[in-house]
C-alpha cells in the first residue's frame, strides 16, 4: 500500500549520478572493409572461404532498406513491405604489433537478427535478439605475428513476420574491436550512483568490477579523477585494491564540491576518468560523461526533477531513420532529437526495444529523459516468429545486458520491462513481472521499473497485481484516467502511450477513402462525434480506432496532476505498422513529424503548449476551389488572441476558451493572401501569411549545413521545395525529381514523407509530395567538394555545393 510513497522518499533522499557510453582504452571502431553477400552459404564460416566476389561495404548496414517494396514480402506492410532473408558478413584483419599480447574482444551494438559469429572457423555463439548489444572473446582463437584472421557473421531474418514494425536486417549498428590487458575494468563493469547530493557537496560512488586474468593475485592502484565540463580537474582519489580472483567488485567514493546538476534544460556533464595501475604502469583507462540529478514520482502530484515539479512531455520513437532504414547514423538521430527539442519534448520512450548506444549519448548531451524499454512480448507471441520463441532461454541475459549497458546514462530515468504484454491477462503475468523486476533491481536498484499496460482494472491486470512495479504506465483509454487512482490507489501513474492520431503532411481532405479500412464501429463513432463532413476540416480528429486526437490526449494529461506525464504515439512516422491501412501503405501515419523529417501541422500545437516561445501557425494551405468552405485553424501561444484576414479584410478575432488548443474560422475560399496576427495586450506578437500559389516553376534547395566532416558518416539534409514564380511553395506539386551528386559525397536516401509511396528510398529519383521532398547527402572519407543537382521536367533546376573537411 505504501510502496509508491516509500519509493518517492527514497528517490528524494538518494539522487542518481549516471553517465554515458564508456570511452575505453584500446576500443576502436571496426566498421570498415567488410564484405557482404545476401543469401545463405554455410561454407562462408570457414576462414579459407573465397569471398572475393562479395560486395564490399562499411557498417552499419541494413540490407532490407535496399530492397523493393512489395505486398508479397512475408514481413507484410506491418514490417514495412520490405524483404528479409539471410545474409553473411566477413572481414579479414591482422593484429597490430603493439596489441599482440592483449586480450581481444569484439563488441556488436546490435544485429538483426539471429546472429551467429565465427572467428577463424571457430564458432563463438548465437544471439537471437536483434536489439541486444553483446561481446565475444576472440583471444583463444586468434592468429598472431601478423597473420590474417577472419570474422564471419551469419544473420538470419528469414522467418517472417517477426516484428510489428520495420526491423531492418543485418549488422545495422556499430561494431568495435577491443584490446585489453589481463588486468582491466570488466565489460560494462562500472556503475556510479550518488548516495548524497546537496548544494555544497555530492558523494560520487563507483562500484567497479575488475578483471584479473593473470592467474595470480595482483595489487592495483585505482585512480579516479573528475573533470568539469570545461575539462578542469575538480576531484580526485586513489585507492589500493588487491585482485585475488578472476573478477573482483570494489566500491570507491569521491567527494565533489558544489555539484552542477544535469537537467533537460541544462544537460551539464562531468567526466569521470578511472585508471588502473600495476607497479605504476597504466593497464586500463575509462573516460565517462557523468550527469548528476535526482527525481521522484508521487501518486498525487506526479513527477518532480531536481526538486522541481515537472511534467514528462514525451514521445515514443521506433529505431528506423526513414530513408536510411535501421542502419545507425548519429547525425540522423541528432536531427530527429533537434526537431523534437524545438517542439518542446523533454522525454523519449524507446519503443519497444533497446536503442542504439549513440541515441542515449545524444539524449545525455541534448537533455532528454528516456524510458528504456526491454521487450514487446514475453512468452506469448504477437507475431508468428517473434521474440516469444527466444524469451524463455534469453530474457534474463538480454535484460541484464540492457541494464548494465545503459545504467550509467543520465538520460535514462526508467526501465520498462514490457509493452502491452499479453500475460497481463492471466496469472503468468504476475510471476514474470516479479521475476523481471527482480532482474532489473539486482543490476540497478536506483531507477523505477514500469510497464506499459492496457487493462485499467486491478482485478483483471495480472502485471499490476505483482505489486513490484514502481510506476504503472497506461496506454490510451484517456476517458478512464480518473478511475486509475481509485483502481490503483497509492500508485505512481503515467500515460505511457497516447493518441495514435492519423495524418499525412500537407493532406487535408479526409474523404471516405481515408476510412475505408476502419472497422464499422470506428466509422460510426467518428460520425457520431460530429465528423460527418469529411471535406477540409477536422484536422486533428482522425485517429486509429483505439486512439484519440492529439489535443484530447494532451488535455487529458495536462489537467491531471496525478499523471506524471505522457508519451505520444509517435514523435516521427516510422517504417511499417500503417494500421489501420492496408498495402500500399508501408509506413505509419502516427507521427507528429513525417518520415522525411518535415513537421506536420500538429507539431505547432505541441510547440505552443510545451514551450515558452511565441508560436503562430496557420493551416491549411491556401489553394482550393473558389467558394469552397475551408476550416482555417491557428495554433498560437504567448498571445491573447488571433485576428484573421483574407485579402486585407478582417474575418474576426478569436480566443482560446475552455482549454482549447487552437482557434478556427470557416472561410469561403478566395484566391489571394490569408494572414493571421496574434496579439497580447493589444500589441502584435507574430504575423503569419499564406498566399495562393501559382503553377510550379522552379526548384529551391535548403540545406541544414554546408560543411561536412569526412570519415564520420556525416550527413546533410537537403529540403527540396517546388515553388511558383514568386517563390511560394506549391502545396499540390507532385513533380518527379531527379538527383545527381558528384564529388566527395553520395546520395544516401530520398524521401517525401508520403506513407504509401512505393518508389525506392535509395533511388536517384523521387516524386515530390505536396510540394516537398528530401535528399540525404553523405560525406565520403575524403575531403573535397560535393555538388548536388536537382532537376524536374518543365521546372527550373537547382544546385548547391557542400564542403567536406577532414575530421579532427
Amino acid at each position: 500500500m505504501f510502496k509508491a510513497l516509500i519509493f518517492c522518499i527514497l528517490f528524494c533522499l538518494f539522487g542518481v549520478t549516471l553517465y554515458g557510453q564508456e570511452q575505453s582504452l584500446g576500443r576502436t571502431l571496426f566498421n570498415d572493409q567488410w564484405k557482404f553477400c545476401l543469401g545463405d552459404n554455410q561454407d562462408a564460416k570457414s576462414a579459407d572461404f573465397d569471398d572475393s566476389e562479395w560486395r564490399k561495404l562499411t557498417l552499419p548496414h541494413d540490407w532490407s532498406i535496399e530492397g523493393a517494396f512489395s505486398k508479397e514480402h512475408p514481413a507484410t506492410n506491418q514490417g514495412g513491405a520490405l524483404p528479409g532473408g539471410v545474409g553473411w558478413y566477413r572481414k579479414t584483419f591482422s593484429l597490430p604489433e603493439k596489441d599482440e599480447e592483449k586480450q581481444v574482444y569484439i563488441d556488436f551494438d546490435g544485429v538483426y537478427r539471429n546472429s551467429e559469429v565465427w572467428i577463424n572457423g571457430h564458432y563463438l555463439g548465437k544471439r537471437p535478439s536483434g536489439y541486444t548489444s553483446f561481446r565475444y572473446d576472440l583471444t583463444p582463437y586468434l592468429k598472431r605475428e601478423g597473420q590474417a584472421n577472419t570474422i564471419a557473421v551469419r544473420v538470419d531474418n528469414s522467418q517472417q513476420p517477426n516484428s510489428r514494425w520495420y526491423s531492418g536486417s543485418g549488422i545495422y549498428r556499430n561494431v568495435w574491436l577491443v584490446f585489453k590487458n589481463k588486468v582491466a575494468i570488466d565489460h560494462w563493469g562500472a556503475f556510479v550512483t550518488t548516495p548524497k547530493i546537496a548544494n555544497e557537496e555530492a558523494i560520487v560512488q563507483q562500484i567497479t568490477s575488475l578483471k584479473n586474468l593473470t592467474g595470480h593475485p595482483v595489487a592495483t592502484d585505482v585512480r579516479i579523477t573528475i573533470y568539469d565540463q570545461e575539462n578542469r580537474l575538480v576531484a580526485k582519489e586513489q585507492y589500493r585494491q588487491s585482485l585475488q580472483d578472476t573478477l573482483t567488485e570494489a566500491t570507491f567514493q569521491i567527494k565533489l564540491a558544489k555539484p552542477i546538476l544535469w537537467s533537460v534544460e541544462n544537460p551539464y556533464r562531468y567526466q569521470v576518468k578511472t585508471q588502473i595501475f600495476v607497479n605504476n604502469q597504466l593497464l586500463d583507462e575509462q573516460r565517462i560523461p557523468v550527469g548528476i540529478r535526482y527525481f521522484s514520482f508521487n501518486a498525487r502530484k506526479g513527477f518532480s526533477f531536481n526538486g522541481e515539479p515537472k511534467k514528462i512531455l514525451g514521445v515514443c520513437m521506433h529505431h528506423d531513420l526513414g530513408a536510411l532504414g535501421a542502419a545507425v547514423n548519429k547525425r540522423a538521430m541528432e536531427r530527429q532529437l533537434q526537431l523534437l527539442k524545438e517542439m518542446g519534448a523533454n522525454a523519449i520512450r524507446v519503443s519497444h526495444n533497446p536503442p542504439a548506444p549513440e541515441f542515449l549519448d545524444l539524449c545525455d548531451s541534448m537533455g532528454f529523459l528516456v524510458m528504456d524499454e526491454a521487450f514487446d512480448m514475453w512468452q506469448k507471441k504477437k507475431n508468428k516468429f517473434d521474440y516469444s520463441l527466444d524469451f524463455e532461454k534469453w530474457h534474463k541475459k538480454d535484460l541484464e545486458d540492457l541494464v548494465k549497458r545503459d545504467r550509467n546514462h543520465p538520460s535514462v530515468f526508467m526501465w520498462s520491462i514490457g509493452n502491452e504484454i499479453r500475460e497481463q491477462f492471466d496469472s503468468t503475468g504476475t510471476r514474470l513481472t516479479r521475476e523481471l523486476t527482480a532482474i532489473v533491481k539486482e543490476v540497478d536498484s536506483t531507477r523505477p521499473v514500469t510497464a506499459a499496460l492496457t487493462e485499467t482494472h486491478f482485478e483483471k491486470n495480472f502485471i499490476a497485481q505483482a505489486n513490484t512495479l514502481d510506476v504503472l504506465g497506461f496506454n490510451y483509454k484517456y476517458e478512464q484516467y480518473d478511475s486509475l487512482p481509485i483502481n490503483f490507489p497509492h500508485q505512481n501513474l503515467l500515460a505511457s502511450e497516447t493518441t495514435s492520431a492519423l495524418a499525412t503532411r500537407g493532406h487535408y481532405d479526409l474523404g471516405y477513402d481515408t476510412l475505408r479500412f476502419w472497422p464499422p464501429s470506428a466509422k460510426e463513432k467518428f460520425v457520431k462525434n460530429g465528423n460527418s463532413d469529411y471535406t477540409v476540416s477536422a484536422y486533428d480528429q482522425v485517429a486509429a480506432y483505439w486512439g484519440t486526437s492529439h489535443e484530447q490526449a494532451w488535455k487529458a494529461v495536462k489537467e491531471r496532476d496525478f499523471l506524471a506525464g505522457l508519451f505520444v504515439w509517435t514523435g516521427f512516422d516510422y517504417l511499417g505498422e500503417p494500421v489501420p491501412y492496408d498495402y500500399p501503405a508501408r509506413s505509419s501515419y502516427y507521427g507528429i513529424i513525417d518520415l522525411a523529417g518535415f513537421p506536420k501541422d500538429v507539431y505547432y500545437m505541441y510547440q505552443s503548449e510545451w514551450t515558452a516561445k511565441p508560436v503562430l501557425h496557420l493551416l491549411p494551405h491556401w489553394n482550393w476551389k473558389d467558394g469552397q468552405v475551408v476550416d482555417v485553424w491557428a495554433y498560437y501561444s504567448q498571445a491573447d488572441e488571433v485576428e484573421l484576414f483574407l485579402n486585407g479584410k478582417s474575418l474576426g478575432i478569436k480566443q482560446k476558451k475552455n482549454g482549447e488548443m487552437h482557434v478556427s474560422w470557416k472561410v469561403p475560399f478566395q484566391a489571394g493572401v490569408l494572414n493571421a496576427v496574434s496579439k497580447k495586450n493589444g500589441q502584435t506578437v507574430l504575423v503569419k501569411e499564406i498566399q495562393t500559389a501559382g503553377k510550379p516553376e522552379k526548384i529551391q534547395l535548403k540545406v541544414d549545413k554546408s560543411i561536412m566532416r569526412s570519415g564520420v558518416d556525416d550527413l546533410a539534409f537537403v529540403t527540396v521545395d517546388i515553388v511558383d514564380e514568386q517563390g511560394n511553395l506549391v502545396p499540390t506539386a507532385m513533380n518527379e525529381l531527379k538527383f545527381d551528386v558528384d564529388g566527395a559525397g553520395f546520395l544516401a536516401g530520398v524521401d517525401n514523407g508520403f506513407q504509401a509511396d512505393l518508389s525506392s528510398l535509395k533511388g536517384s529519383s523521387k516524386q515530390a509530395y505536396n510540394g516537398k521532398c528530401l535528399a540525404i547527402i553523405q560525406a565520403k572519407d575524403i575531403a573535397g567538394e560535393i555538388v548536388l543537382k536537382v532537376s524536374a521536367k518543365g521546372l527550373e533546376g537547382a544546385a548547391l555545393k557542400l564542403a567536406v573537411v577532414n575530421d579532427e
